[in-house]
């Protein structure tokens, strides 16, 4: 598709997005099988939920535009799931695979992010009020599913994981190259 105004470029935006939801659609329930922790089970198996009505929300975005519901190939989801799929599997320590399958979910959650608000601005500079109002919505609700993870991630996985991987029970290990600072281990989105 030849982009030649801002309307094109917000076309392709939603056929991108839509191809992504359609694919999070299916990815959800693996990662929620492979899912360790009930919390972090539970958290996909909500967003199933959520994704599913960001599908609609999209079908009628496309119904206010007049356009065709068709999704737009989209590489960047595709390999996001794709390196998903390496903590999807295997012989990992339980809390570690739940640390790694929530990055990888994260990372999604951040480019959909990304995604919804161009979408929303764009939307927002040609006056398609509608639009912008459910791009609007599915954007609060992708916003929240990261926080959500980022509070599984910080309260329950990354302990446990630490714990596992060095037998510390919890305890706080010494910074590397410095031995006067003592802080918990565990990355924050």
């Amino acid at each position: 598709m030849k982009l030649k105004n801002l309307h094109d470029v917000l076309v392709h935006q939603l056929r991108d997005i839509y191809f992504a939801e359609k694919q999070l659609v299916r990815a959800l329930p693996k990662m929620a099988k492979a899912a360790n922790s009930p919390t972090l089970k539970r958290a996909f198996e909500e967003h199933l939920v959520e994704t599913k009505e960001h599908v609609r929300r999209l079908e009628k975005v496309f119904q206010t535009l007049e356009l065709p519901v068709r999704p737009q190939r989209c590489p960047a989801i595709l390999g996001l799931i794709e390196e998903a799929g390496e903590y999807l599997e295997g012989d990992h320590d339980p809390a570690a695979q739940d640390a790694g399958i929530i990055a990888s979910a994260q990372r999604v959650e951040h480019y959909e992010i990304a995604a919804y608000g161009c979408a929303r601005a764009y939307a927002d500079y040609e006056g398609l009020t509608d639009a912008v109002r459910l791009l609007s919505e599915t954007l609060e609700e992708e916003g929240a599913a990261d926080h959500k993870l980022t509070e599984i991630a910080e309260s329950e996985i990354n302990p446990a994981a630490e714990r596992a991987g060095n037998g510390m029970n919890g305890e706080e290990r010494v910074a590397p190259n410095n031995n006067r600072t003592r802080r918990r281990v565990g990355a924050r989105s």
